[in-house]
């Protein structure tokens, strides 16, 4: 069965081919079915998402659809705070903990009309995973059960590849949803940093979080960006901007656009495996054959960005957590510890220095994008490895294709470009200067207009 996309399930409703309540039905089934396998959910909401779909179902009898949105199955990865509905970060911490109200982000979704089913599965506060001693287990790869989902937007990667959910939030610091996105075979946008309010979601480091959407495509991701941005009262950060448009923008395609390679990244800073790197090749002659002019380019190596962005995200971190990892140390797990108290010894001499730095590598890809449009890497440099085989020290210990687009701030997507050792995903990152996210998402769908890669779904999701 080929899996349909938020924008099928739209027309679909307008025709009345389809129903939101029948859509809906079908998902929770398929959660039922497959999530004991995946752990994608810390929560099922199921008579929160019925009721969403029977006024989705009622609002598009009546001719008052709210957009493409409504009546589309939804859920939330378990930072974004939901009103009624515990949200815990995956952390003893705030098991009990239930939010008086939606985050912006989730306030602005549930707005547009879609159906929540639930809250989706995290590493700890984002940061500590994959963690085998918290109440509720790891997310698995629904491409095989035994690897790894990437982090931290594990359950959001993991639902949408196994066809549980439509659509999906994720956060993103140093490649949060990008990364799950390349190992799971979805599509994953980081926004412009302030693009999409951040208020009601639980932060990692704030001058390097952002909130995006994932989801099977590029079109779909820009259905759910629209209804997403916009100006946060709450979120210091906010740029105030929304996102009209991106829908009516995608089609413009890629003809003259000048894409940059950053070779190096992945082929001598973090070298990628071959069949990652032979995929990013075919994906790269695909845009050729579009129209666009593909070149080399050279940027800091990578494991300045990389020293960077996790010297700043460990400091501001261990700030955020330094109170109660005073008085409640042993209720968090294992893994988010001895990840956290690293912050403890960046000193403010250190986070200076990064920031300073920082402000460099900014103007060296803004030099960059002066003779580029966009520019190209791979979101991780390997297929999914097994969980159990995942590193203590995860995203710090190698350099992080990932962060140089949140050090500066731009935004990023990854996409799937086909597969590699064991059957597994691979995928393609485009990244943008900042406010550029239509240009990428257009370049994105452009690609998958011309691929079918994001419509390849794992045999269990199959039946």
């Amino acid at each position: 069965m080929r899996p349909i996309t938020i924008a099928e399930a739209a027309s679909a409703f307008r025709s009345r081919a389809l129903s939101p309540v029948e859509l809906a039905r079908d998902c929770l089934a398929r959660i039922a079915r497959l999530d004991p396998r995946l752990h994608a959910f810390v929560a099922v909401t199921e008579d929160r998402a019925l009721a969403d779909a029977r006024a989705a179902e009622a609002r598009i009898g009546r001719g008052e659809a709210r957009g493409p949105l409504d009546g589309i199955p939804f859920a939330h990865k378990d930072i974004i705070g939901t009103a009624g509905i515990a949200t815990t970060s995956c952390s003893r911490l705030l098991r009990d903990h239930v939010p008086a109200r939606d985050a912006h982000a989730a306030a602005r979704l549930a707005g547009a009309g879609t159906v929540l089913l639930g809250k989706l599965t995290t590493h700890e506060f984002a940061l500590g995973g994959p963690s085998f001693d918290l109440p509720w287990p790891p997310a698995r790869n629904p491409w095989d059960t035994a690897r790894f989902t990437g982090g931290s937007s594990s359950g959001s990667a993991s639902a949408l590849a196994a066809g549980l959910v439509l659509g999906a939030t994720g956060s993103d610091t140093l490649g949060s949803i990008r990364s799950p996105a390349h190992f799971c075979g979805i599509t994953g946008l980081k926004p412009t940093y302030g693009l999409v309010g951040r208020s009601g979601v639980f932060p990692l480091a704030q001058s390097l979080d952002h909130v995006g959407p994932m989801a099977r495509s590029a079109e779909d991701c820009a259905l759910l960006l629209e209804a997403m941005a916009g100006a946060d009262a709450d979120d210091p950060a906010s740029s105030g901007r929304d996102a009209g448009g991106l829908r009516a923008a995608l089609d413009d395609g890629v003809k003259g656009l000048r894409m940059g390679v950053v070779r190096h990244f992945h082929e001598r800073d973090n070298r990628a495996s071959p069949r990652v790197l032979a995929n990013l090749d075919a994906a790269l002659g695909v845009f050729r054959g579009l129209g666009a002019e593909i070149r080399d380019v050279t940027l800091p190596p990578l494991a300045d960005w990389h020293t960077v962005g996790a010297t700043i995200m460990l400091a501001e971190s261990h700030a955020i957590h330094a109170p109660w990892l005073r008085t409640r140390f042993a209720e968090y797990g294992a893994l988010f510890r001895e990840r956290v108290v690293l912050g403890a010894a960046v000193g403010s001499e250190a986070y200076l220095n990064a920031q300073r730095r920082r402000r460099a590598l900014c103007a060296a890809m803004e030099s960059a994008f002066r003779d580029h449009d966009l520019l190209v890497t791979v979101a991780q440099p390997i297929e999914a490895p097994e969980i159990e085989a995942v590193s203590r020290w995860g995203v710090l210990e190698l350099g992080s294709l990932t962060s140089p687009f949140n050090v500066t701030g731009g935004p990023a997507l990854s996409l799937p470009t086909g597969f590699g050792a064991g059957g597994m995903p691979t995928g393609m990152q485009i990244g943008g200067p900042p406010f550029a996210d239509a240009l990428v998402l257009r370049a994105a769908h452009a690609f998958q207009g011309a691929t079918d890669w994001h419509r390849r779904q794992p045999p269990m999701a199959d039946g």
